[in-house]
Formats: structure tokens, sequence, C-alpha cells
């Protein structure tokens, strides 16, 4: 296991993070506290240190496990808690300040993760989801109120657009507030929209990105192109309910055959494509399963060549939209630098 800055940091991380959310059997399908142990002993083992939680995350069972497998070496742990959310779902009724953004909701979740981490104090504390109501400003001072009450060392956003991140860290800047220095979002082979804006606004804050689902709730693995005992219908049915769409599957298909090209498992190659990608990229890893955290763990193995990126790249491509392929498009380019744009070195990006 290698080691990256967190965005705009000091603080080293492992270039893979633990997701806890199956840590804990509230929900009915997550890992037993034995198997979660196991789980966290194999990252260790493989020398990480970057572990992913939140406060609702199985009605708070995960923090609490988290808390008891850090217990003897919290200071060799970089440990990620969110708020936002409420702790149970029951607990989304009739309590309009039982979450959201605001400073009431990210005090009282933060005093109760603390204490079912029973911990001093959280390394990276997420903003778990933009709730539209909350004042920026009230959100960043808020934040940096708790950095300095030293009960959060750093904080960073998750499932947030990009034009509120790109505003809270220009004013974080601009009053001498914490920035965010790590951003969380959905990002694989399925999900490429984030290209558009939160990954060049992240590379630009050099902000580290997380991304969660990498490989795309199960379908990247190649299990929904298998054959099936059931109808066609069954088959293309998701975990969720829905339907995983004809593109999706040709999408995984193509990730089944470079793993048979290259001798991996089709998880591995999804998370090697993650890895291969610009940026500070550090996937966020989880299983059910001990079998299926080493199958994830050995992505790190994998090396994919130019010609199978390409063609992972190609069958997954997305139209970037307005204004973006406007203005990489030849006439607007040429308009724009006098027909000189291929004879310009720009050190600052690298637009095709």
């Amino acid at each position: 296991m290698r080691y990256k800055l967190l965005g705009k940091s000091g603080l080293r991380v492992s270039e893979l993070c633990l997701g806890t959310m199956t840590f804990g059997e509230d929900w009915g399908w997550g890992a037993s506290k034995d198997e979660s142990q196991k789980v966290f002993d194999a990252f260790v083992e493989a020398g990480g240190n970057f572990i992913d939680t939140a406060n609702g995350y199985t009605d708070g069972s995960s923090e609490k496990i988290v808390g008891e497998l850090i217990a003897k070496e919290r200071e060799r742990f970089v440990v990620a808690t969110k708020y936002s959310f409420p702790l149970q779902m029951n607990d989304r009724q009739n309590n309009p300040n039982g979450s959201g953004n605001h400073r009431k909701n990210m005090m009282q979740s933060l005093e109760g993760s603390l204490k079912r981490l029973n911990t001093d104090y959280i390394d990276l504390f997420w903003l778990h989801a933009w709730d539209f109501m909350t004042p920026i400003e009230e959100v960043m001072r808020s934040l940096d109120d708790l950095v300095r009450q030293g009960k959060i060392l750093y904080v960073g956003i998750s499932d947030t657009p990009a034009w509120i991140v790109s505003q809270a860290n220009t004013l974080a800047q601009f009053y001498g507030w914490t920035p965010f220095v790590a951003l969380q979002i959905e990002y694989n082979l399925l999900q490429r929209t984030p290209e558009r804006d939160l990954l060049p606004m992240a590379k630009a804050f050099d902000l580290a990105v997380t991304p969660w689902s990498p490989l795309g709730g199960g379908v990247l693995t190649g299990k929904y192109n298998k054959p099936s005992s059931n109808d066609e219908q069954g088959r293309l049915a998701s975990p969720e309910g829905g339907s995983i769409s004809e593109r999706s599957l040709a999408i995984a298909e193509v990730v089944t055959q470079v793993a048979e090209e290259i001798g991996h498992t089709p998880s591995q190659v999804a998370l090697a494509w993650l890895r291969h990608q610009n940026g500070v990229i550090i996937p966020i890893v989880g299983a059910r399963k001990l079998t299926q955290f080493q199958d994830n763990l050995a992505c790190l193995d994998v090396s994919l060549s130019s010609e199978h990126l390409q063609r992972l790249n190609e069958v997954s491509q997305i139209e970037l939209g307005f204004p973006h392929d406007f203005l990489h498009s030849d006439v607007i380019r040429d308009r724009l630098f006098g027909g000189t744009f291929s004879t310009i070195d720009n050190h600052r990006h690298s637009a095709s």
C-alpha cells in the first residue's frame, strides 16, 4: 500500500479507503462484528490507515464497531465520519432539525459520533449531502469553529454541486476559515458525469477525491451479465429493484473481457481504472465478506495497458455537454487562439 496526501493538506492516507457502511447487521444485509474485524485486519495488514464511516451507517453500529477496532492504535488511523442525515431511519419524521447541514445538526451529530467512536477527535469530518437551505457561510464558519476547538482536524464535502464547493472554498480562503480538502462523489465506469465539473473543480482546488460505489452497485463485477435461471427481466434487475440498462451491461461486459485477458477479476479491473484517472483518486472499498474485500484489495497489483484503458474509456464515454463540448470544438479554439492552439504548451491544463 502506498500513501497519498489528502488534497491540499499534509495528511498522509492510504491509496485505498476502507468503507464501513457494511459494518453491522442492523439493516439486515451487513457484516457481523467478527466479519468486520476480519475485513479491518486485512486492510491494516495491507498497510491501510484511511477509514470512512458516517453517523447513520447501520443506525450507528458502524461507528461503534469502528471505534472498537481502532481503540488500541487510535493515533495510527485517519478516521472519517459524516453528518447531515439523521442517525436512524425512523428519526427522519417530525424533526426538522434532526438532519441537514446547519450548525445545530452539525454540533449534535459530531457529539454523537465522538461518543460512538469513543474518540476525542475526528480526523476528517464530511458534510454528507448538500441541503440547499443552509447558507454556505454558516457551514464553513461552523466547521472552522470545530477545527479550532480541536474536535475535528480536516473537513471534506460529499454529494454537492461543484459551484457550491467552489464558493465554499473561496469564502474559506477569503475569511481565513478551514477549507475543504476532500470531495466524496459517486464515480465509476458507469457514472462518469463528475468529469464534467466536479473532477476539474477538485483538481483546481487540489481536493482529494474519494469515489463511493466504485463497482457501480455490483454491476461492474459482471455478475449481472451471467446467464440466470430466471427470465431476461430478472437478469436485468438490480439489487435496488430497478432495471440495469443495456449500456451498463455493455460496459460490464468489456470490463469482464479485459479482466479475462490480464488474468484478474472484473472488480479489480474496475478499481484499477479508477486509480488510473488523473488527480488524487482514493477509491472507497468495502465488502460484506472477507473474500470479497481481499479480491478488491488485489486491485493494487493491476496495471492496465493504454489499449485496455482506451477500450474501457470508449465503451463508457459520456458527452460533456455545454459549455465543455462547445469550448473544446475546433472552431471555437481556432477563434480563441488564432489558429495557434496546438503550438502552445499549457502547463496548467491538459485539455485535448
